[in-house]
């Protein structure tokens, strides 16, 4: 395993806290964008996969921050975000 350079540290008086990295940090930014725009649409992890053809595993995985999701799935999301109806109708 590389060294990866800590951005947070943990809090030393936080036996549950951990130190975060700039790949943890980034991971963790990708999965609010992706769960906050399902959220905002109203929709259940399911609803959301299915309506935009998404695997639901893969979503739970990128909201969940377990995965990283990649830079194109980052970009969908943002589109389905300020145009769902239109992205829905594309994918249908």
């Amino acid at each position: 395993m590389k060294n990866e350079t800590i951005v947070l540290p943990a809090d030393p008086n936080d036996p549950e806290d951990f130190d975060v990295t700039a790949q943890g940090l980034e991971r963790g930014q990708r999965a609010r964008l992706i769960r906050k725009t399902r959220t905002d649409l109203g929709l259940s992890q399911t609803e959301f996969a299915t309506r935009f053809r998404v695997p639901v595993g893969t979503l739970r995985d990128w909201e969940q921050a377990r995965v990283t999701a990649p830079d194109f799935a980052v970009a969908y999301v943002k589109v389905i975000g300020r145009h769902p109806e239109m992205v829905a109708q594309a994918v249908a």
